[in-house]
């Protein structure tokens, strides 16, 4: 009874440390209403937030000819959000209510190009598990890594990287998973299903890095494509290079265009995000697995601490039902899973 008398007395019911709480919000609110300042205040902070929308409004707006500037803001472009509450934050330590109004146009913006993504999308069942690994050249235990992919129970595993003298390395450790598999090149593809029609595929670098089989799965034929396409760099002079990813990125589209089978899954380093417009001639005709029904962001690079999601897995004709990436191996990227309904 003590208990309940002591509330009482306090008003309604309502606990002193609630009390405390509404009188200092209520203290901070009248202050502001009595600050003549507080419509002046934060014009340039208001006006940085407004930036900041614009710049995640307008990104495919971005011109790439200086430095593929255009193409650099697009692979990061979900970091934007960051530093949205970094204003919300200045906002109110500068008491605007200016900036405070003007924040929330780019969380708005943000919410609406990658709030889908935050969240849990993957359902249950699907007919094939696939997944895409670059492996890293360097790899100090490449036989390591092959053992905890085969464990990921994928049906379909798809290899980048590969050095040639690798190679037998990674044949010996997925034999007894996988009975069916082929290499071309630097890339790979392992399954459990027949292959057939094993064949590089030119994306215009003089070497071989990327290739197309047909999957025979129980619930007919698969054309699955595997590509590492070349990597880009940041370079003070030049700013963000990528011609060369590019021009491959438009044979692998063509190739892809020209497929006859209209069940395909494309896995691998595709050296860019699904917001690079420098990948339209593949992403505009696939869906990523990780869009439709991924869990979070997916990001898979760098493994250490990743930032982008360069490693992709697209459909088309298929449809995903689940989207992750799978524990770090000695790699320098992560590798990443899809199941998917045929």
């Amino acid at each position: 009874m003590a208990q309940v008398d002591d509330m009482t007395e306090t008003g309604n019911g309502v606990a002193p440390e609630q009390r405390r709480t509404g009188s200092r919000i209520r203290s901070a609110v009248d202050r502001w209403r009595g600050d003549r300042g507080v419509w002046r205040r934060g014009i340039v902070l208001a006006g940085c937030a407004v930036l900041l929308a614009l710049v995640m409004i307008l990104h495919a707006r971005i011109p790439n000819d200086v430095g593929n500037l255009g193409s650099l803001v697009e692979t990061f472009l979900p970091w934007f959000g960051v530093f949205v509450p970094v204003v919300l934050v200045l906002a109110l330590l500068r008491r605007s209510a200016t900036a405070l109004i003007a924040v929330l146009l780019p969380a708005v913006v943000w919410l609406n190009l990658f709030g889908g993504l935050v969240t849990d999308r993957a359902g249950g069942g699907g007919d094939l598990m696939v997944v895409s690994h670059n492996v890293n050249a360097d790899n100090p235990d490449p036989e390591g890594t092959a053992r905890e992919i085969a464990g990921s129970g994928a049906d379909v595993v798809a290899l980048e990287e590969l050095k040639p003298a690798m190679v037998p390395v990674y044949e010996k450790a997925l034999a007894g998973t996988y009975a069916y598999h082929s290499v071309q090149g630097t890339v790979g593809l392992w399954s459990r299903h027949p292959l057939t029609d094993s064949r590089p595929v030119d994306i215009r670098l003089g070497w071989t890095r990327a290739m197309r089989a047909t999957v025979t799965t129980p619930q007919g034929p698969v054309a699955v494509y595997v590509a590492h396409l070349p990597s880009v760099r940041v370079k003070l002079n030049a700013g963000f290079t990528a011609n060369q990813r590019d021009r491959s990125a438009d044979e692998l589209g063509e190739a892809i265009a020209r497929e006859e089978n209209h069940r395909v899954i494309l896995l691998g380093d595709l050296n860019g995000t699904m917001n690079d417009r420098a990948l339209n001639a593949v992403t505009s005709q696939m869906r990523s697995t990780q869009g439709a029904a991924g869990d979070g962001m997916g990001f898979s690079w760098p493994a250490a601490f990743p930032m982008a999601r360069i490693d992709q897995i697209l459909v088309k004709g298929v449809e995903p039902v689940a989207s992750w990436s799978l524990p770090r191996t000695d790699s320098d990227h992560l590798p990443i899973a899809a199941r998917v309904t045929l």
